[in-house]
């Protein structure tokens, strides 16, 4: 029960915004695990969940090492700017062209990004394939996108 908590509390992070441990507990309850805020506390201190910086001033709990979500947006959005030359598609695949030997960092901040239409990308010297699921969300993700990459 106890890992499998835990393992929820993680899951929770990822995909929400949660700043104090009673918004934890909540979500925690609220996925059918009935805790204290005493076992809250117990897993944060055990699973090593730092506070990072959020939006607006305010902190949220992350897990160790991990790229806070604001961090990840502002340096997709900076390497769209600065490496993208342009962007394509053809069914459910979308082609980034980037400056030569930008590709793969361009393509780990689209994954780090982690846009549940994105399966994943392949990226080579100065191109990344980028596999969108489904092919009906290709407009979306090629829509944000261009918009990180003008501005």
């Amino acid at each position: 029960m106890k890992a499998r908590r835990q393992r929820q509390i993680l899951e929770i992070i990822r995909q929400q915004v949660i700043e104090t441990q009673e918004e934890l507990a909540e979500a925690l309850r609220a996925a059918g695990f009935p805790v204290t805020q005493a076992t809250v506390s117990r897993d944060i201190r055990e699973l090593g969940l730092v506070k990072v910086p959020g939006e607006n001033n305010t902190f949220r709990y992350a897990a160790p090492g991990e790229t806070p979500p604001l961090r990840r947006y502002e340096r997709l959005k900076r390497l769209l700017r600065s490496s993208v030359q342009f962007i394509d598609f053809s069914e459910n695949l979308v082609v980034v062209k980037t400056l030569p030997g930008e590709a793969q960092g361009v393509a780990s901040a689209i994954d780090q990004a982690a846009w549940p239409e994105i399966i994943g990308t392949v990226a080579g010297d100065d191109t990344i394939l980028i596999i969108v699921k489904p092919k009906k969300l290709v407009n979306t993700v090629l829509q944000r996108l261009n918009q990180l990459a003008r501005g």
